[in-house]
């Protein structure tokens, strides 16, 4: 059996307790050493065992630490990556991974010339409603595909209280932050597109970044995505709807693993990752003979814990990780046009 990778998290917010430690501490190709906690000591009330770390020096000084996982604010994860690279650590970063394509190449031709891995965190190629999407596009199903509309909405009318997201610093605003995760599903799916159109706009009172934003991405043989996110959609729509030569496919946006973690869940929790009755997603299509029929269909179990399988293969074993290099510069490339 292959020696854990010893690892730790450098940031014990909501990303470090429910997206990060959940899994790391369950995947026995992980030993989870440690957590940066600069102020408020939480860690240790959930895995009294590890060590909270009071700085990044301290980190990155602990000659066992093989990994660090970068989820700290967006605006730090250039240098914070930078430094772990330099300390001889691999590195997990979350999105966005840098809010400029020069920037991004900076940090993965350093990760080479170190013969350090960087890895970036994407996990919503890991949900159940993206799952079942990818599944009926490759079937066939649909045809030849029209156009994708991919949507992330929120109500958030007040200006939220993580400063580095309300504030005009780099990677900052609603695009960076939340179309970051449709764009890289797109990416994902069908490429790099050939053109794209991006619109963004400022609609909350105070608002110092954006809080809204529309792309379409325009592929080969006229396919068109759609993404748009926003922050003051009071009734979200769908967060996918699917239009083909012989069918459509909408699926309402939702991610229930983040929902059982938030509740307290554990990725080993029986049941983790099926989605509630009720979530199907619709699949309406024409036959040759022009016969209409409808068809509710299940999603896949969500499976987060795949993503650090796939870090696991990584580090361990040089398998390539599977959010590739070039999809991540494709996504940067649109992010900070």
């Amino acid at each position: 059996m292959q020696k854990p990778i010893v690892t730790a998290i450098l940031s014990y917010g909501m990303s470090g307790k429910i997206f990060h430690a959940p899994f790391v501490n369950l995947h026995a190709g992980f030993q989870l050493k440690g957590v940066l906690e600069h102020n408020t000591k939480k860690v240790h009330a959930d895995y009294p065992d590890i060590i909270s770390y009071d700085t990044l020096d301290e980190v990155l000084s602990d000659p066992e630490i093989e990994l660090v996982i970068v989820n700290t604010p967006s605006n730090t994860h250039v240098d914070y990556s930078r430094r772990a690279l330099m300390a001889g650590k691999d590195i997990l970063v979350e999105k966005p991974f840098a809010p400029t394509v020069e920037e991004a190449l900076e940090v993965f031709e350093l990760g080479r010339e170190l013969g350090r891995k960087v890895m970036v965190y994407q996990n919503r190629r890991f949900s159940s409603d993206f799952a079942v999407t990818r599944d009926i596009i490759n079937s066939g199903r649909l045809g030849q595909i029209i156009e994708v509309h991919l949507r992330y909405d929120r109500y958030r009318a007040e200006i939220g209280p993580k400063v580095f997201k309300e504030t005009p610093i780099p990677a900052a605003g609603v695009v960076y932050d939340l179309a970051a995760h449709l764009l890289d599903q797109a990416i994902c799916i069908f490429g790099e597109p050939e053109e794209f159109i991006k619109t963004t706009g400022v609609y909350r009172k105070n608002s110092l970044v954006d809080d809204y934003g529309h792309i379409h991405l325009i592929y080969p043989n006229h396919t068109n995505v759609f993404i748009t996110t926003s922050l003051l959609v009071a009734d979200p729509l769908p967060g996918i709807i699917i239009n083909g030569t012989k069918g459509t496919f909408i699926k309402a946006f939702c991610d229930t693993q983040e929902d059982q973690l938030l509740a307290g869940g554990k990725p080993s929790d029986e049941g983790f990752g099926v989605e509630k009755p009720g979530m199907e997603a619709k699949l309406t299509v024409y036959s040759d003979q022009g016969e209409k029929t409808v068809e509710y269909i299940p999603s896949a179990v969500g499976k987060y814990m795949d993503l650090f399988d796939c870090v696991v293969q990584t580090v361990r074993n040089d398998a390539e990780f599977p959010v590739k290099e070039f999809e991540v510069l494709a996504q940067i490339g649109i992010l900070e046009s």
